[in-house]
């Protein structure tokens, strides 16, 4: 079986397992724009974008109407939970804005970032909290309202993980309430159906469909090594994992 994704949430690999089923998916290949989407989603909710945005658009900045301080996003403490190949490439991308990068995973990583040994204490520390862990069972609701409450009124959260990853009712209550500052959701909980008490915070939220990775680039890289998978697999050959440089790769032979 050949996933066009990174995902396994979906799929229960040992049942594949037990069957002799090979499975492969496409890592690697997404993992910059998926990246770049959580950087782009902290930046919006950090300048508070979208209600600038309105606030431009419906008039309220010609009639001389000042809108309110956001924050800057430089010099920031930014946590990355679930430190593999995306929030590796995250924290590069987050250098340029001067952050000071924290992490939690499941091991302590060689790398010159704190790590914190659970997720309260990763998002104690920090002013945001990015969430690119995978999903699935193990990380169901790893973002509870203890995780919420320690990120603190003045707190980003933002999630281009899964929806179940995150309490969704938990972090409802916690922007309705004012006890978290804003939320940069790529995926939501129950999608594509987002709830009306979500959709209805509008001036704390910023949202996207799922479109961290489906840029026409990753979107066509990531063909690339599934038909090479299943290719492999029908001439009787071992599937090889991706090829890191699979987008550089198509772009040499368009």
């Amino acid at each position: 079986m050949a996933v066009f994704g990174v995902g396994f949430d979906g799929i229960d690999p040992s049942a594949l397992a037990d069957r002799g089923i090979l499975l492969a998916n496409t890592p690697d290949v997404l993992s910059d724009d998926v990246a770049a989407t959580a950087v782009l989603l902290w930046l919006a909710c950090c300048r508070r974008l979208l209600p600038a945005d309105e606030h431009a658009r419906r008039g309220r900045w010609a009639a001389r109407n000042r809108f309110p301080l956001t924050r800057s996003p430089l010099d920031s403490r930014v946590g990355i939970l679930g430190f593999g190949r995306i929030g590796e490439v995250a924290a590069r991308l987050l250098a340029p804005f001067r952050a000071e990068i924290h992490y939690q995973s499941r091991h302590r990583k060689d790398v010159p970032y704190r790590y914190h040994d659970s997720p309260a204490s990763l998002a104690a520390a920090v002013g945001a909290l990015i969430v690119i862990t995978p999903g699935g069972p193990g990380t169901h609701h790893l973002v509870d309202a203890t995780v919420i409450g320690a990120l603190g009124p003045d707190g980003i959260l933002v999630n281009v993980a899964r929806g179940s990853v995150v309490d969704q009712a938990a972090l409802i209550e916690a922007l309705r309430t004012g006890e978290l500052k804003m939320a940069g959701l790529d995926v939501i909980d129950g999608e594509p159906v987002v709830p009306e008490e979500l959709c209805a915070i509008t001036d704390r939220t910023v949202m996207s469909p799922h479109f961290a990775s489906t840029t026409t680039e990753t979107i066509a890289a990531m063909g690339y090594p599934v038909v090479r998978n299943l290719l492999a697999w029908a001439a009787d050959e071992p599937v090889e994992p991706p090829v890191p440089e699979s987008r550089r790769l198509l772009d040499r032979t368009r």
